[in-house]
């Protein structure tokens, strides 16, 4: 028996032949910015060039041997921006140890994070309060919640790799701010595409590209790719995996090797993602699905249309699925961009892929939850100016968009046209 979530809502913004249609999410804590505040500050280890994990390139890691330690001095950063962190760290295994195509390495699997009340400058050798302790991990990346205040300093301590009490590391690790919730975080399950496409260190990762699309944003970005996996290999591991999660944006992106073959049939592949989005909803979380992306190889293609109408089902029956890219769409008018297998994207595929997950989602989520209710505040600094009225008078002469269209509704008739800009001329100078 479905369940069906009600309290979402589409709303069509449109002004001078422009059109947005937005999926209202959840009733769920507006997108605040979670922004990292571990970047280039002092960084220690025991071996190993620690500035690796912290720098700008997610290509350069910080590389170890258990036991050992990356320790972060965050005491530049101001305290009410270090009150609640979110300690994320990234590994490029696959996302866990589930199929065919295990892959571990390098990868912490017993650690505890730690923070130090120590003062700035030099490094504490004593004074550490282990404040969560993982053992046994399998999954190539974590996040972990950590109330900070009063303390200056953070370190992950690894006692074993790939599952054994020694060997090599390989980390990235960033530090968040989400002292005001975490809303900015992430995390893309799937199969081997998603394993190619969303990994942060190769090209421009999903957190860059969102970063220059504006400023104000570097979210959270976990790779759940696993190579070889199916929508039944998903539903069996969701709720393990959503155990350990903290974030709040989950895509599922699954269906490429169901219907390689027609393995599961496409009422089974719309069974498992319906399982998987209930999870995510039941969990507080805000579930994401793109389209299975389109491939030219015979064994995938002579099924897909099926089982993308399962995806298309899922949208009506769910609204408060955040719709993810339309891959099918993009790689039928662009199969240039699949590799010689006529199913996974070539490198330049993959590029495509991250680019169109953060345009996409800059439009569907960011856009549209902007953490602020103020009415006539189109370009989202948290107040109605002048500002504002000049950026919809721009808007409405197609000279640029708005960063919040729906605060530009002031008629309340569901679309921003020169009406709202009349009144909003009534409200700042009348």
């Amino acid at each position: 028996m479905k369940r069906f979530f009600k309290g979402a809502a589409v709303l069509t913004v449109a002004a001078m032949g422009t059109t947005w249609s937005m999926a209202a999410l959840p009733a769920s804590a507006a997108m605040v910015s979670n922004p990292v505040i571990s970047r280039g500050c002092p960084a220690y280890s025991g071996t190993g060039q620690a500035t690796a994990a912290n720098d700008e390139h997610y290509f350069s890691f910080w590389n170890g041997t258990a036991p050992d330690y990356l320790a972060y001095d965050l005491s530049a950063v101001p305290e009410e921006n270090r009150k609640t962190v979110n300690a994320v760290w990234y590994n490029t295994s696959s996302y866990d140890s589930v199929g065919m195509y295990v892959s571990r390495n390098m990868e912490p699997s017993d650690y505890t994070i730690e923070i130090n009340d120590a003062p700035g400058g030099t490094y504490p050798e004593d004074g550490w309060e282990i404040v969560e302790t993982v053992e046994g991990n399998t999954l190539s990346s974590r996040q972990h919640i950590v109330d900070m205040e009063g303390s200056s300093w953070i370190r992950i301590h690894i006692t074993g790799a790939d599952g054994k009490d020694s060997g090599n590391i390989s980390i990235n690790l960033d530090i968040h701010d989400v002292s005001d919730g975490v809303t900015d975080s992430w995390i893309f399950l799937g199969d081997s595409i998603t394993a190619g496409g969303m990994n942060n260190c190769y090209g421009t990762g999903f957190a860059t590209h969102i970063h220059t699309l504006d400023s104000r944003y570097f979210p959270v970005q976990e790779n759940g790719g696993i190579g070889g996996i199916t929508s039944t290999d998903g539903r069996s591991h969701i709720d393990r995996w959503l155990s350990t999660y903290p974030g709040r944006y989950v895509s599922i992106a699954y269906g490429t090797n169901d219907a390689w073959g027609n393995q599961t049939g496409a009422e089974k592949y719309y069974e498992n993602t319906v399982y998987m989005i209930e999870a995510v909803l039941a969990a507080g979380k805000i579930p994401v699905l793109p389209t299975i992306p389109y491939a030219a190889e015979a064994g995938v293609n002579a099924y897909l249309d099926a089982y993308n109408a399962k995806v298309q089902q899922i949208y009506t029956e769910y609204p408060q699925v955040v719709h993810g890219p339309d891959f099918d769409a993009y790689f039928r008018e662009h199969p240039e961009m699949l590799s010689g297998d006529g199913v996974h994207p070539s490198s330049e595929g993959y590029a495509e892929m991250r680019r169109i997950w953060a345009e996409t989602m800059y439009e569907n989520v960011y856009c549209t939850d902007t953490g602020t209710d103020t009415e006539g505040d189109v370009n989202a600094d948290g107040a109605f100016t002048l500002a504002d009225m000049v950026m919809t008078q721009k808007h409405l002469a197609g000279a640029g968009g708005l960063t919040s269209p729906l605060s530009g509704d002031l008629t309340g008739d569901g679309c921003v046209t020169i009406f709202d800009l009349v009144r909003m001329k009534q409200l700042i100078f009348m």
